[in-house]
């Protein structure tokens, strides 16, 4: 009986004896000897934290990754450029050093955030006590946590917090709060049971009355037991477990990696090309090779992690409007991502606050009467007042104003006596008297009140108890039940003698008065918030720990239509090919254990799905882990927020709605950076590679391509605040590196189709216009070069700002799609800054020369033509592949 499941398994199906014997104990403890063995046997009673990585380990992890290479491949051919290749009194570091800066800047943020997340485990340790009292050869003795062991029989109070998983050998009154681990914020009992009957043989662990669990705390009574489970084989201990397992990168995580490499491998390929073309055709290896290194720079999208940054943090600040803190700046787009919600249902679809639905007569019709009664026991117990207590009051006090023998209860009525609650009777008394009369009001499980009450009222008249009206009784509470309602009955027992001296056995011969129906109410924006949700493309799945019947209603309520119900019970048996194959299906996941949670999320996940989960409690944390984004809240537990990537400030489903159109915003302006710069880049290569065989002279000179690139990717800075077409954020978006991939091969060939038309032009004739000879007689060949070069680099930067219009978004720009005044502003600057260079005083030290009218009416004549080619392919490829972002 070694692991950990076989002793659950025993403790569940068996009787007490069997398990202590099997487990070689007593209720007199272990000896000193048999805690030595079994400690070798199972361990001591630690959650062995995961192996850290060192410090330098950290920082290396988070600076370097395949897009920072990228940059910093960027920053040295910069420094190669511009210093080390740099005429004498030309160098200037500023592109390297801004570039390095932000490398730095990246790696610190992402440094923090990994702190941050590894403390999320350490907080686990805050749940765990540091002495515990242990019974060991018959004496009772404190000892430390770590020191208990499989088998140990200790005692157990209020106030005290559970060390170690255990079985329960004898309780009195015992009550514990384990929402934590269960995410119910009701208090349960938990008893001793020596011979478990066939439905407690049927229940998870979690939900046995006989288990405790580390973590979980003791809120009344004492009880004694027997521990099952120590260390890393508790349920936190796996739960750490599983913390540790998960560490997946998010679906924007993968996919920007992927785009990285894309890059490196067009680098790699295409910048050698360039270099061996340029060389072999002129001779001036080392103009080729700087001209190489400039093709490379301006293949790369450099702004990306500008767009990206800007993109993400304006989200984020429009979410923190929303009382929406986002930890993560990746979980903004991640969450625009998802096409999953998966969430508990407590406190999430529901108040996570009892109320009282309805006080109902015998007959399950409203009646005030009723709720009267109920009054005077919750109102004048002294005991705690529970929910349920609380609910019946809050009741009581909006009808007063209706109902007049609702008011002044607590004036009209004095107490005597009470008769406190305990678990064994499962009920309790108060004795109040009006005037001369003195009432015995009791309230308790239904059950509990039918065994003590032989009449019920029945409008004005008061009836013996029938077997026809148990079981109309019965009848109409299992409907109740079947609503998700919890029913409590109200008795009560008039006495003339005010001086009499009640005991429990007055609880005898009482008249059952009604019962009283309590609901954990959905939040009104519930059901607006899964109605949003569907209709931007994301499905919602419950996946709780409380019962089906209970989730069910709460369902109904809120309109969430249930396909499917799948309890812990039934996934317990299934393997993970099973389950994967009717979880897609499946819309409650019922009497589910943490890591229940977390596989279900983790073969969604493996399915192709982009899941986003919802949680507040410990047993929440693997799943927020798991989850592409892990969302709490405020007043979850410190390591449910620790892991969470999004935090609410308010517990509401609504709010999301905002959340994934911010998200898919952002997905839209920064895949429409990557895609228009890195397809328009691809063309330029094309177009370099085409002018190098043919033409007998470099098309652009390297200083012309490293500030067209700079004007360009500066005009891309509104990039992040453009508007986005209402109907794009009705879907999921996740980012794919095929489809830039496809975009880049489609749009990249179209734009160098008119570039090679501009060389022509400027070949055969503006240059030679402007020059006076052609290139093969001029006499001043470099005049020529300048003008010709001139030309192209005014023409791909107009190329390259006008085709953001029309790839933008799939519809037809300004008429059906309009763009941000930001970026009207920031591209016809850059386009007017580009074009009146050749006419400023930086025209010589960048080698441009002016050049005529005619030039630029063939400059429109290409442009007009270019536009409608890309209108043209735009529809072909939104045709073929049915997207376009």
């Amino acid at each position: 009986m070694k692991t950990a499941k076989e002793r659950f398994d025993l403790a569940l199906m068996s009787p007490m004896a069997e398990v202590l014997e099997a487990l070689g104990t007593s209720v007199k403890g272990l000896t000193e000897e048999q805690v030595e063995t079994l400690r070798e046997t199972y361990g001591e009673n630690k959650i062995t934290k995961a192996k850290e990585d060192s410090i330098w380990k950290k920082i290396y992890e988070s600076i370097i990754n395949p897009f920072t290479v990228i940059l910093l491949v960027i920053a040295v051919i910069s420094l190669f450029t511009n210093v080390i290749l740099a005429k004498p009194g030309e160098a200037d570091p500023t592109t390297s050093i801004i570039i390095v800066v932000l490398v730095a800047v990246s790696g610190t943020i992402r440094f923090v955030q990994e702190m941050k997340s590894d403390k999320a485990a350490s907080n686990l340790s805050s749940l765990i006590v540091n002495t515990a009292t242990v019974i060991r050869d018959g004496e009772q003795m404190e000892v430390p946590i770590e020191d208990l062991v499989v088998g140990d029989i200790i005692k157990l109070s209020a106030g005290d917090m559970l060390p170690a998983d255990a079985l329960l050998l004898e309780t009195r009154d015992f009550f514990i709060q384990q929402s934590s681990l269960t995410g119910e914020s009701e208090s349960v009992e938990k008893k001793s049971i020596w011979v478990p009957d066939e439905e407690e043989k049927k229940k998870q662990a979690l939900e046995s009355e006989r288990f405790v669990f580390m973590g979980s705390n003791v809120v009344s009574g004492s009880a004694l037991a027997v521990i099952l489970v120590t260390g890393n084989d508790t349920m936190i201990g796996r739960i750490e477990k599983t913390l540790n397992t998960f560490e997946e990168q998010t679906s924007f995580e993968k996919e920007m990696n992927k785009i990285s490499w894309l890059l490196i491998r067009l680098m790699l390929v295409l910048v050698p090309v360039v270099f061996l073309i340029n060389g072999l055709t002129d001779g001036d290896w080392l103009e080729a090779g700087v001209f190489a290194l400039s093709v490379a720079v301006g293949l790369t999208p450099e702004m990306l992690p500008m767009i990206i940054t800007a993109s993400l943090a304006k989200g984020a600040v429009i979410m923190a409007k929303e009382k929406v803190i986002i930890k993560k700046l990746n979980a903004i787009q991640d969450l625009g991502a998802i096409d999953i919600l998966c969430t508990d249902k407590t406190g999430t679809l529901t108040q996570d606050e009892i109320i009282l639905e309805y006080p109902l007569d015998i007959h399950a019709n409203l009646d005030m009467g009723v709720l009267k009664i109920a009054y005077l026991n919750s109102y004048f117990q002294t005991g705690l007042k529970n929910l349920l207590d609380r609910a019946i009051i809050t009741r009581t006090e909006k009808e007063a104003d209706e109902h007049e023998d609702l008011q002044n209860l607590a004036t009209r009525y004095q107490k005597i006596d009470e008769l406190p609650f305990d678990f064994e009777r499962r009920r309790m008394s108060v004795i109040v008297k009006e005037d001369d009369e003195a009432v015995l009001v009791t309230k308790g499980a239904l059950e509990e009140m039918l065994s003590i009450s032989t009449h019920v009222k029945d409008g004005d008249v008061v009836h013996p108890i029938t077997d026809e009206i148990r079981e109309s009784i019965l009848e109409a509470v299992s409907s109740l039940n079947e609503q998700g309602l919890r029913v409590l009955g109200v008795s009560q027992k008039k006495y003339q003698d005010t001086s009499y001296s009640f005991t429990v056995e007055d609880e005898s011969n009482m008249i059952l008065m009604g019962y009283l129906a309590f609901l954990d109410p959905p939040k009104p924006s519930a059901a607006p918030a899964i109605q949003a949700l569907k209709e931007h493309g994301v499905t919602t799945k419950i996946l709780t720990g409380d019962n089906e019947k209970v989730t069910l209603t709460v369902c109904e309520k809120v309109g969430l239509p249930v396909d499917k119900v799948l309890l812990g019970t039934e996934i317990e048996n299934m393997s993970d090919e099973e389950l994967a194959a009717v979880a897609e299906e499946t819309t409650i996941f019922a009497k589910l254990s943490p890591e229940q949670k977390a596989r279900i999320i983790h073969l969604l996940k493996g399915k192709g799905h982009k899941i986003g989960y919802m949680g507040d409690g410990i047993n929440d944390a693997p799943s927020l882990k798991v989850a592409d984004v892990g969302i709490s809240v405020d007043s979850a537990v410190d390591i449910a927020k620790e892991v969470a990537d999004v935090v609410l400030l308010d517990k509401d489903l609504l709010v999301l709605e905002k959340g994934l159109i911010e998200g898919r915003k952002v997905y839209a302006n920064m895949t429409k950076y990557i895609k228009m710069t890195v397809s328009s880049n691809f063309g330029n290569i094309f177009s370099v590679l085409f002018a190098s065989i043919f033409l007998p002279f470099l098309p652009m000179a390297p200083v012309h391509l490293i500030v067209l690139n700079l004007i360009y990717d500066l005009s891309c800075v509104a990039l992040p605040f453009d508007n986005v077409d209402a109907d794009f954020l009705k879907q999921p978006r996740a980012w794919t590196a095929s489809s830039i991939t496809r975009f880049m091969a489609w749009f990249g060939p179209t734009s160098s189709i008119f570039d090679i038309i501009t060389f022509a032009v400027m070949f055969f004739g503006i240059a030679p216009m402007i020059t006076g000879s052609s290139y093969a007689s001029s006499t001043n060949p470099a005049f020529f070069l300048m003008v010709f070069q001139t030309g192209w680099f005014i023409e791909s930067m107009w190329s390259q700002t006008m085709v953001i219009y029309m790839l933008r978004s799939p519809k037809l720009p300004f008429v059906q799609s309009k763009p941000a005044f930001s970026l009207l502003v920031t591209s016809l600057f850059a386009l007017f800054v580009v074009t009146v260079l050749p006419y400023t005083k930086l025209a010589a030290p960048l080698k441009l020369a002016p050049l005529n009218g005619l030039y630029f009416l063939a400059l429109i004549l290409i442009i007009a033509g270019y536009m409608f080619l890309v209108t043209v392919v735009k529809k072909a490829y939104i045709k073929k592949y049915r997207e376009w972002l």
